[in-house]
């Protein structure tokens, strides 16, 4: 089967459907009947075609941005032209989901959605996402011959609900024998956070982590925050480092290659991902990543592996929000070692047995061969 896959960007561009794409393209390369090939634009690599894992990659000049999404105008000319069994496209990413839609009508070929949260906005940007809900996307989801949610909760989005009858669940995944323990000394009071940083993604809540570590750092004065990611808020973040008293406590690395961020989520003696906003976190992927690790972890209660992170006791879940909490969370586990090793060892547990990416990639691929 000849697959096609339409994410707006691709590796090495990191977030979280690019990551998502690319370890189910990496898996399902490796099996005998399936060819692989990815098309997106061309950020951050110029190079316009390549091979990267056993993945064929398109790379698309693209001519600016509208929100988050890189116009690529070569793009419905590129997937007509392909020979193509079917195509998996993604939401939030309009565009190459919108011409990925187009073209498997002309084709009358299968159309698989992963639907990763809805697509949300402010001021104007929100006028038009609102607009595009109400039409294009629509148009997108009715074609979907499968739409795959990432965790049960995201079927209650009021842009599914006609849509029940083709709605699968298949959660996000990890590779941990690349994300796994390492023969190196976790950091005294270190705690590692991971996203891009830019206006679309204030929802991962760095803001109220910040805030937290300033009452973190009165019972834990030597408190240390690395903070992995760019973006065009950077400048913004180390300036409320500064008027928050915490730059002797916070560390901007920029972007990390994948050894890097390894390292700090098996060096950092916890990780944090206090996402804000269930309209725009799709499941959190890096939350998994720390896990795999055997690293604890303190999340919010709407990112996608949260039940199970209780259920299993490796970390602990607070509300949204929640400066007090979130602070509290922080001490409570930065003060017991042992709590630190149990949680650890149960969150590398919780993984292997539920989230390996093998496991995902199969159950994708049985759904490609059931729609063919």
């Amino acid at each position: 089967m000849k697959v096609l896959q339409t994410p707006v960007r691709f590796y090495p561009f990191i977030g979280g459907v690019e990551q998502y794409v690319y370890y189910i393209s990496k898996e399902l390369a490796k099996y005998d009947d399936c060819d692989v090939t990815v098309i997106c634009a061309n950020e951050p690599n110029n190079v316009s075609k390549e091979q990267y894992n056993d993945i064929n990659i398109i790379r698309l000049k693209y001519f600016g941005k509208i929100a988050n999404t890189n116009i690529t105008l070569s793009l419905p000319n590129v997937l007509y032209n392909e020979d193509f069994d079917i195509i998996h496209t993604h939401i939030p990413t309009p565009w190459s989901s919108d011409w990925s839609n187009i073209i498997t009508r002309i084709k009358n070929k299968p159309l698989v959605v992963t639907y990763h949260n809805d697509i949300i906005g402010t001021g104007v940007a929100n006028t038009i996402a609102n607009i595009y809900n109400k039409t294009a996307l629509k148009f997108l989801l009715n074609k979907a011959d499968k739409i795959i949610i990432t965790q049960d909760d995201y079927i209650q989005s009021p842009h599914l609900q006609n849509y029940k009858d083709k709605i699968v669940t298949i959660p996000n995944g990890v590779d941990t024998t690349l994300f796994k323990p390492q023969n190196t000394k976790r950091q005294k009071h270190q705690i590692f956070f991971l996203s891009v940083l830019d206006k679309f993604h204030k929802y991962k809540g760095l803001d109220y982590l910040l805030r937290a570590l300033v009452n973190v750092k009165v019972t834990i004065p030597d408190i240390k925050l690395i903070v992995g990611g760019k973006g065009e808020l950077l400048e913004y973040y180390q300036e409320k480092v500064e008027e928050m008293g915490l730059k002797d406590n916070v560390e901007f690395k920029g972007f990390l290659e994948d050894e890097e961020v390894i390292n700090y989520y098996a060096t950092s003696e916890l990780f944090i991902l206090p996402s804000i906003s269930s309209l725009q976190e799709g499941f959190g992927i890096v939350v998994l990543e720390a896990l795999a690790c055997q690293t604890p972890v303190i999340s919010t209660n709407i990112v996608g592996v949260a039940d199970d992170v209780i259920n299993t006791n490796s970390g602990i879940i607070v509300p949204p929000k929640d400066v007090d909490a979130l602070a509290d969370a922080i001490i409570e586990i930065l003060s017991n070692p042992e709590l630190r090793e149990k949680m650890g060892y149960a969150g590398r547990k919780l993984v292997q047995e539920k989230y390996e990416w093998k496991k995902i990639a199969h159950e994708i691929h049985s759904l490609y061969e059931e729609l063919l």
